[in-house]
């Protein structure tokens, strides 16, 4: 790199970036680059903390390893997760989460809302807010959903499963219909087990393996669409 020393002509005038740049190109050398990281922050619930699992097990320890095995830039993945996290919750620190050298985001959020059986309409707001603020920045966006059960009935599972197309659509969001896809469709139920934690509600380390090698290439691409020097 060109140190401040260098920044001055014989006449002690400072030499402004663009010339600096110059005078690397002109001495054989490739210009100074901007930081090239990709640095995605992972907004989420106690799915994207890593909850009941050592920390380098987790989701966004394990998101980071499978894309820096496979992106042209280096990639950092922040964890920005909080167990028991609703949607009102990751809306209301959107803001401390969003650091200036967040360059993309991965929203997963919804699961305690249906635990809680909290309105859709309420959790579509939060969500709406929440890719509206990353739309105004410019940023894009992965939109996880989580589809509810039937519990609730018809009406609220189709509320709360159609948000995620709507809002995805609307801000340009690249949409994952369903965060746990890549174990939910395990067809063997003791193989499914096998891949939950015991509470039956949080992947265990080979369940979170599966989830990252299942939405690994939508952040990939996400990534190689958005990455300024990819």
């Amino acid at each position: 790199m060109l140190h401040a020393a260098l920044a001055y002509g014989a006449r002690g005038a400072n030499l402004k970036r663009p010339a600096a740049a110059l005078l690397a190109v002109c001495l054989g050398a490739a210009p100074v680059q901007a930081d090239e990281t990709f640095t995605i922050a992972a907004l989420g619930d106690s799915l994207t903390h890593g909850f009941g699992l050592p920390q380098h097990l987790g989701f966004v320890p394990r998101l980071e390893a499978w894309l820096n095995d496979r992106s042209a830039v280096p990639v950092t993945v922040l964890n920005a997760g909080v167990s028991g996290d609703t949607t009102a919750g990751g809306r209301a620190r959107l803001d401390w989460t969003l650091s200036d050298d967040v360059d993309g985001v991965i929203v997963e959020l919804g699961g305690n809302d249906l635990l809680r059986g909290i309105d859709p309409a309420e959790s579509r707001a939060n969500l709406d807010a929440i890719l509206a603020e990353l739309s105004a920045r410019g940023l894009p966006a992965i939109l996880a959903g989580l589809p509810a059960p039937l519990n609730y009935g018809p009406e609220y599972k189709a509320a709360f499963d159609g948000m995620f197309p709507d809002l995805a659509g609307k801000y340009g969001a690249y949409l994952y219909p369903n965060f746990m896809a890549g174990i939910s469709t395990e067809e063997d139920a003791a193989q499914l087990v096998g891949l939950m934690q015991p509470d039956g509600i949080h992947p265990n380390a080979e369940g979170v393996e599966r989830i990252v090698a299942h939405i690994g290439p939508l952040v990939l691409r996400m990534i190689e669409e958005h990455a300024p020097h990819s």
